[in-house]
């Protein structure tokens, strides 16, 4: 299911096929025409995302999104109701669906749907729930670049280590993988679940109303719409002439010859046989930025996969905007090797999602291993972010770490699981938080609650916190009502690397402060309850010891309170052993230790 267009595949011994629509075409376009010719389409930019994700990132994209029924989830206005856009993704599955009904003359009801690469969890939930309303049980959820691989690596028995760079019409992924006798391994990936071919259609509307472009007969959908045709066409010529007369306008249709197009269409204070040339040298200047940001989020992948360009086998183009020049030059810039063209960039992720089906169903000799995109981990106690499974961590996956109370009696403990590379949890993004409650009252650090976070193979996040002495355990499957943009997810990773060093040594800081907070607990308590055992002078003392480390915890200096935590253990050194002699005893008959 794709931003622009979407494919159904079926797969026979490893050989994968597209199944026709009724119009005898394998795409089917990603759109909803209403009766009254009304039409909807890249809704699957808006999947898994809210209203403010809407408002900061997509507002300009022309959704019909009806903003005051919209809180969290987004409305769109279609055929005189509103619609979501997994209801709206739901109508293109079942599409699909009833296609290879058609062709099998059978009910289909389990399926492989393919998703983004960078796509978060809220995003992967969402799809997972238009198959639902679809009628679809979903086998797995894989990664598109994973799939293009699968397929190509197969249809050209290809070895070795390859990128797949996929651009479609609403997402950008890539991703580095190793393929070697039929175990294809994700090393990385990367992307932005918001950057796809609709961008460049955009910006070259941006620049059609800077020329003064304007008709009462074209809205911004029909712009968008004369956009594309204008992009698709400098794809295979050099210059589109713009005519400025108004008769064809309506048409929007571009008369193609040998050496350039011809679009009739209005430009304000333009003259009437006047025309402009839009040159595919134009076409680069204005998108420029957004083919930068592509190849830097490819470069960022290479690094987190610690492999060099010249140790790419080669670079497999996936999505139908991997047409373009521009990006197929860019590519071959920055890696030196000409991008491997040879397959199709529309079908391939559909017949790789066919072969990882046929290995779900009956079985084949291929092994797929995928990985997840960022970290995930918990808040722990001083507000730092404690990793549990790493980025790039191949899934499903599954850790568990122990924890305990850090405050006599505590009988609930709060749980914020964390997604992110920062030292802080402050830098990172909650997926959820929820109460562990019915831990026994206990001494602080008695307790002992294990928690697990679980990644299943779909990329969804499941935690499972339990405690250890009463076998009280709760389970939260994390489902939330909007997710992480993938603009977000790129700076948590840009901003994780350029604050690596400050982060360290700010957490650090943190992790010595919570240190002689705890010190400060357990002696407080301690002389709370044998005091008895020292003489005032001594108890004044210390108790100025603590008020000493409890001034130097508003240091900025990590040492300084590592020496302050020395110098409160040292002082109170003596009053411990007299603790340990006072509990011994009472196992010996009154006997000091020295005496034993």
């Amino acid at each position: 299911m794709g931003t622009t267009n979407s494919l159904v595949a079926y797969s026979s011994e490893e050989k994968p096929f597209c199944i026709k629509n009724d119009d005898g075409s394998e795409i089917t376009p990603s759109i909803l025409i209403a009766n009254n010719g009304e039409q909807i389409s890249s809704f699957k930019r808006l999947m898994g995302l809210g209203i403010e994700d809407y408002k900061n990132k997509l507002q300009n994209f022309g959704f019909n999104v009806d903003e005051e029924k919209s809180d969290k989830i987004i409305y769109l206005n279609f055929e005189n109701k509103k619609i979501t856009p997994v209801e709206a993704s739901a109508e293109i599955l079942k599409k699909l669906k009833h296609c290879a009904e058609k062709h099998f003359e059978k009910t289909v009801n389990k399926a492989v749907i393919t998703v983004p690469a960078y796509f978060n969890d809220a995003q992967r939930q969402a799809t997972k729930d238009a198959a639902k309303l679809a009628g679809l049980q979903v086998l797995r959820l894989i990664n598109e670049p994973t799939a293009a691989a699968l397929a190509y690596g197969l249809d050209k028995g290809s070895e070795g280590t390859y990128a797949v760079f996929d651009l479609g019409g609403g997402t950008f992924d890539v991703s580095i993988l190793s393929m070697q006798m039929g175990v294809f391994k994700v090393i990385a990936t990367g992307g932005d679940s918001l950057l796809g071919g609709d961008d460049y259609d955009n910006e070259i509307v941006k620049h059609l109303k800077e020329l003064g472009i304007r008709n009462q007969k074209l809205d911004f959908s029909d712009l968008r719409k004369l956009a594309k045709e204008i992009k698709e066409s400098l794809t295979e010529k050099e210059e589109v002439c713009i005519n400025s007369s108004l008769q064809a306008l309506a048409k929007q249709s571009i008369l193609t010859s040998e050496t350039n197009s011809t679009m009739d269409c209005f430009v304000a204070e333009a003259p009437r046989n006047d025309t402009i040339d839009f040159t595919r040298s134009k076409f680069y200047e204005l998108t420029n930025h957004l083919t930068q940001k592509t190849i830097k989020i490819f470069e960022e992948v290479l690094t987190q996969a610690d492999i060099e360009v010249e140790d790419l086998q080669g670079v497999v183009m996936v999505g139908g905007s991997t047409r373009m020049p521009v990006i197929r030059e860019a590519v071959e810039k920055f890696t030196g090797k000409k991008p491997l063209t040879d397959i199709n960039p529309d079908t391939v992720v559909a017949l790789g999602a066919a072969i990882q089906a046929e290995t779900l169903t009956r079985g084949t000799n291929n092994l797929l291993l995928d990985v997840t995109p960022l970290s995930l981990g918990l808040e722990t106690y001083g507000g730092l972010m404690e990793v549990l499974i790493s980025r790039n961590t191949a899934i499903p996956a599954s850790h568990s770490q122990k924890f305990t109370t850090y405050e006599d009696g505590q009988t609930a403990m709060k749980i914020q699981v964390l997604q992110g590379e920062r030292e802080f949890a402050k830098d990172c993004r909650s997926l959820a938080l929820f109460n562990l409650i019915g831990i026994p009252p206990m001494p602080a650090g008695t307790a002992i609650i294990e928690v697990t976070l679980m990644l299943d193979a779909d990329g969804i996040l499941s935690v499972r916190a339990k405690e250890e002495t009463t076998g009280k355990e709760q389970i939260v499957e994390v489902k939330p009502n909007y997710g992480l943009t993938s603009e977000e997810m790129e700076k948590m990773l840009v901003s994780s690397m350029e604050q690596a060093r400050d982060d360290i040594t700010k957490r650090l800081l943190q992790e010595a402060r919570v240190e002689a907070d705890l010190n400060i607990k357990n002696l407080k308590k301690a002389l709370e309850v044998d005091g008895e055992l020292i003489p005032d002078e001594y108890q004044n003392y210390l108790e100025n010891q603590i008020k000493k480390l409890q001034n130097t915890m508003r240091s900025e200096n990590r040492e300084e309170i590592e020496a302050g935590i020395f110098a409160l253990n040292k002082a109170a050194h003596e009053f411990a052993d007299m603790r340990v002699s006072k509990a011994f005893s009472k196992y010996v008959g009154g006997k000091k230790v020295s005496e034993v």
